[in-house]
């Protein structure tokens, strides 16, 4: 008794100890089992209420330990399980430091003689397992391979500890799969049991905790797997049947631990083919291990088997593949074997280190018992798992740790002395990893601070990371293509985000470029009124929303498929606007926007001070000019630096990739375009618009007036100009998307074009179950390029059809109509063709120059003839094979793996956009057509972009608002405005070398070369002719030398 303690508490104190006791005396002579339940949480009650410190005081866990080994009574024995089980449930997760040790003698007592002892036994076990958290796996786990092999343990033990392990794999699967390393070996162990039900608990066991690997390359060959772990001279037949297999999935440590003990084995193989295969699977693999630290952990081990087989192996092919895998090994960080928690930045305590911050921080709020030790051990080494797993989650930590404490503490003491062990590792994260630069200290209203993970399928995009946002601030969200940006902001927007504010506390409104479908043939007012969000919003502020982004009365009535880029995006913001959103969710705002609407935008986002913006973008300026804070996505963090891009990027020089265009680590290379026919010079036009207009159906106005240019094959033109001016109407005119009603378009019979769209995503909108490499090959399988063959301009209209009725008479002064064209060959400077005549045979048909079948008025019937050439012609250069295109892929920084295996509709917006690039070179084209090429792509690949389009033979054509992009790309600029096309800098045309097919080719005699005895006669005529002049009278005039004479 304490000093402080009174005669009643004292008396009040022993009253309770001797129920206690007298309670533990009843559980081992109590008639039923029921009824030595209900004694057991009477007892769980009183420990709550009266603290567990009476487990020590009142003899409970002595007593408990000491009947549930009492081998003269079962009754007692029973009675202690049924106590331990109810105890365990009753007084839950504090009380796991003082029944978990007792695990393995309750897995004892699984070969117990008496069934209702074993039962006992397996409702305790389970109810131990029960209280735990998933982050004490690395604890329970000794426990269990002591029941598993230890010595003398009978079959009974281990098949209910392995029954255990297999249960905790569902409960606990990311603990399982980190420790897959030591628990793989423990049950392999077991599969060659003599006793048969601990082989058969093993194979489901083995099954089980493999599965949690995840990876679905892995998956499909678990059975396989464990069959070979169990049988070793199945290793040639499992390794067959894995060769077959293509790894797609990232790999991640629980299927490396899974794999790399097959492959060892199979190293050893004699087989030279169970080699090679092996060694390829090895090379497949490697390439999917993303994280260094896995790699290191586990890759090394396969280096010895690889250099074996560069050493001794006959084949000099396996040698070559061997060495191949050897380098792809090194490359992923496999060279040396690397402990995750000695790398650098790592803050993993050790166990006494661990012990020392748990102890400081408890020893705050008083001296406790030494009874309450295990609570604190079991604290440090808890603390050791979180910190391993980097999560210095405030709210999991509560979760997880202050239960432990509040068996010796009240709740709001446990919650602090939490806080300040994780104050500790936090702080010892920011010293070692050098995050002084993160600004915590940020003013305003806090809108949310969570502690969250966020994962796409099967890979981990943020891992324990924390965001915290205040109202009126602006964030740039950086990071790589890939990185999962779209994805964060998608998944706030959908109340996926865990932690995250409800719609109800908190507003988030996405705006992303998402007007497809249905939503284009709507009117702009009807769009934003069909919105359920806005149905009791008034119609004036609908209307004031509109006219601030600058709809006016007239283009409120316009459908939205008519509008350009820049005007979509424009309703888009005018609809976030009138949701009154608190977070504004901005994926590349600026897309398709020129200078002006850019700046309109800048400023609109910095009046708004209420308004917290989240912006996704690849303009460097306009985050400059706009951000207060960037968040950068830093090894699955999220990672908070104060100020905008600049700032970012003088405490972080390695992102400078966000503000210039070099290709750090991004390599484009387009195909070399084929030989024109007849275009013997870079400067000799190639594609010219002439006098041309055009009006979209139902518009007041035409979009483009009267315009005319050209193009050689060294042009580099940038066009310009403000949103709807009719930049892309002219790229559609020179493209055959659309056709002119006034003026001409003249390309090179044989000219092929590679053309990205604007909205780049309607290429694959009907493939979005496709690879890219299945796109590829399902756009070129006929021989030709299919969104050539179905443009809009390939359909007849009724004036064309009715010019295929119109009779030609021919050579021979017949009648005959033209069915279709089935040839062409070149004529001097043009081309002819041969007609197929209708009901008329093959050997009937003519050939007619291109100059006469235009005449005639069949253009529409060459100019399609023209394309379907082309186009096979650019083919005949391409091997359609899934190799060659991952090849061509990988050219223009798709990764091959992302080409061959991942469907287009998972791809993210810059992966997209590179499919439709290579799409669109596939064919070898002379003239490469991008419309707002730096939309979606990040900076490297902006800079990749840009030098493989310097590098190229062909034509480039561009329109884009990064003023920064194509003042570095284009000497020659078109802008454009209301229509009307102004052409400025250094044109690449040279006009005298401009071949109009449309005009008569005029024949030129050029001069026969004189023979030696030909010059010989000429000199020897010029000689007397001279002679006979210098003879003649003073004064005659001197004959002159002419190439006749």
């Amino acid at each position: 008794m304490s000093s402080s303690e009174t005669p009643a508490s004292a008396s009040s104190s022993t009253n309770d100890v001797n129920e206690l006791a007298e309670m533990l005396g009843q559980l081992s002579t109590a008639p039923t089992s029921e009824e030595c339940d209900a004694i057991a949480r009477e007892m769980g009650a009183k420990l709550l209420k009266d603290g567990l410190i009476n487990l020590k005081t009142s003899n409970i866990l002595a007593t408990l330990e000491s009947e549930a080994t009492n081998k003269k009574s079962g009754l007692a024995r029973e009675g202690a399980l049924i106590g331990i089980c109810a105890l365990a449930e009753v007084v839950g997760r504090p009380s796991e430091p003082y029944f978990a040790p007792m695990l393995p003698m309750v897995l004892d007592l699984y070969a117990d003689k008496g069934p209702v002892v074993q039962d006992a036994a397996a409702r305790a076990a389970v109810a131990i397992m029960g209280i735990m958290p998933s982050q004490s796996t690395p604890l329970i786990l000794p426990l269990l391979f002591q029941s598993i092999s230890g010595p003398g343990k009978k079959w009974q033990t281990k098949v209910g500890a392995l029954q255990l392990l297999a249960d905790l794999s569902n409960a606990s699967p990311i603990q399982v799969g980190i420790a897959l390393p030591e628990i793989i070996p423990i049950v392999k162990d077991c599969l060659s049991d003599t006793k048969s039900e601990v082989a058969a608990q093993a194979y489901k066991t083995m099954l089980r905790v493999c599965n949690v690997g995840g990876n679905p390359d892995i998956t499909r060959h678990l059975k396989d797997l464990c069959d070979c772990m169990a049988h070793p001279e199945k290793v040639p037949a499992v390794i067959e049947k894995i060769s077959s297999t293509t790894f797609v999935a990232d790999m991640h440590g629980p299927a490396l631990a899974i794999m790399v003990p097959l492959l060892v084995r199979a190293f050893n193989e004699r087989s030279a083919h169970v080699q090679r295969q092996t060694t390829i699977i090895v090379d497949n693999l490697c390439k999917l291990v993303k994280d260094p630290a896995e790699a290191g952990q586990f890759l090394p081990d396969l280096l010895p088997g690889l250099e074996r087989v560069i050493e001794v192996a006959a084949a000099p092919e396996i040698r070559a593949l061997a060495t191949a895998a050897k380098n792809t090994l090194i490359k992923a960080g496999g060279a040396t074997k690397i402990d995750p928690t000695t790398l650098p930045g790592s803050i993993v305590p050790s166990e006494t280190e661990s012990r020392t911050v748990v102890s400081r921080a408890v020893s705050k709020f008083g001296f406790f018992p030494s009874f309450f030790d295990p609570a604190k051990h079991h604290v440090a080494a808890l603390s050791i798992v979180l910190v391993k797993e980097e999560n210095l989650s405030v709210r999991e930590w509560n979760q997880i740790v202050t239960p432990y404490f509040t068996a010796f503490m009240p709740p709001s003491d446990a919650a602090s002395a939490v806080k300040a062990i994780l104050e500790h590792y936090i702080e010892l994260d920011r010293k070692i990893n050098g995050e002084q630069n993160v600004q915590d200290d940020e003013e305003g209203e806090e809108l949310c601070n969570i502690d969250f993970s966020l994962a796409y399928g099967g890979m981990m995009l943020l891992n324990h990371t924390k965001l915290r946002l205040h109202r009126g601030h602006r964030y740039g969200l950086c990071g790589h293509n890939g990185a999962g940006k779209t994805t964060l902001m998608r998944s706030i927007s959908l109340g996926k985000v865990d932690g995250f504010p409800s719609p109800d506390v908190l507003r988030t409104v996405f705006v992303e470029h998402a007007l497809q479908g249905e939503e284009g043939e709507m009117s702009v007012w009807d769009f934003i009124t069909s919105d359920s969000n806005l149905a009791n919003t008034p119609k004036e502020e609908i209307t004031k929303a509109l006219e601030t982004v600058g709809f006016t009365d007239e283009m409120q009535k316009r459908q939205v498929g008519s509008l350009s880029g820049g005007w979509k995006m424009k309703l888009e913001l005018a609809r976030a606007m009138l949701m009154n959103a608190d977070i504004l969710l901005l994926d590349e705002p600026t897309n398709h926007l020129d200078a002006t609407n850019i700046k309109w935008l800048e400023e609109y986002l910095v009046k708004q001070t209420n308004v917290t913006s989240i912006i996704v973008s690849h303009d460097s300026s306009f985050l400059d000019n706009v951000c207060t804070n960037i968040l950068h996505y830093e090894r699955k963090k999220l990672k908070m630096y104060k100020g905008n891009l600049s700032e970012f990027v003088k405490v972080k020089p390695e992102a400078k990739s966000y503000y210039t265009l070099a290709a750090t680590s991004i390599k484009f290379e387009f195909p070399k375009p084929s030989f024109l026919v007849g275009v013997k010079s870079n400067t000799k036009a190639i594609v010219k618009m002439s006098r041309c207009t055009y009006t979209y159906p139902g518009a007041a106005k035409p979009s483009l007036i009267n315009a005319s240019v050209q193009l050689s094959l060294s042009s580099r033109v940038g066009v310009i100009g403000p949103n709807g001016a009719g930049k892309s109407t002219m790229i559609k005119l020179l493209t055959g998307e659309h056709s002119p009603q006034e003026g001409t378009v003249w390309k090179h019979p044989n000219l092929r074009i590679g053309y990205v769209a604007q909205h780049a995503f309607h290429h694959l909108e009907q493939h979005l179950e496709k690879t890219p490499n299945q796109y590829i090959q399902w756009r070129y399988q006929g021989g030709a390029d299919r969104e050539v063959l179905e443009k809009p301009t390939v359909a007849w209209s009724p004036e064309e059809q009715a010019q295929m009725e119109t009779w030609v008479t021919g050579n021979d002064g017949s009648k005959r109509q033209v069915e279709t064209l089935m040839g062409r060959q070149k004529l001097k400077k043009s081309f002819q063709y041969e007609v197929k005549w209708k009901n008329h045979v093959h050997k009937f048909n003519t050939w007619m120059t291109r100059e006469k079948l235009l005449e005639l008025g069949f253009e529409k019937l060459v100019r399609q003839f023209d394309d379907r050439e082309a186009s096979r012609e650019g083919l005949g250069y391409r091997d359609l094979t899934p190799s060659a295109i991952r090849r061509h892929l990988e050219d223009v920084g798709l990764d091959g793996d992302i080409g061959d295996h991942n469907a287009i509709s998972g791809l993210s917006g810059g992966q997209k956009v590179k499919v439709v690039i290579a799409a669109a070179m596939w064919n070898n084209p002379h003239m490469l057509v991008l419309d707002e090429p730096t939309n979606y792509l990040d900076r490297e690949a902006l800079g990749g972009l840009a030098v493989a389009i310097r590098n190229w033979g062909g034509a480039v054509i561009m329109i884009s608002h990064s003023q920064e992009f194509v003042s570095s790309l284009c000497p020659e600029t078109w802008s454009v405005n209301a229509g009307h096309i102004t052409i400025n800098g250094k044109t690449a045309v040279d006009e005298s070398n401009f071949d109009d097919g449309d005009q008569p080719i005029k024949v030129v005699n050029r001069k026969k070369k004189k023979s030696r005895n030909e010059i010989k006669a000429q000199e020897v005529r010029r000689r007397l002719r001279h002679l006979e002049w210098l003879a003649s009278d003073k004064g005659s005039p001197k004959p002159p030398d002419t190439d006749s004479d």
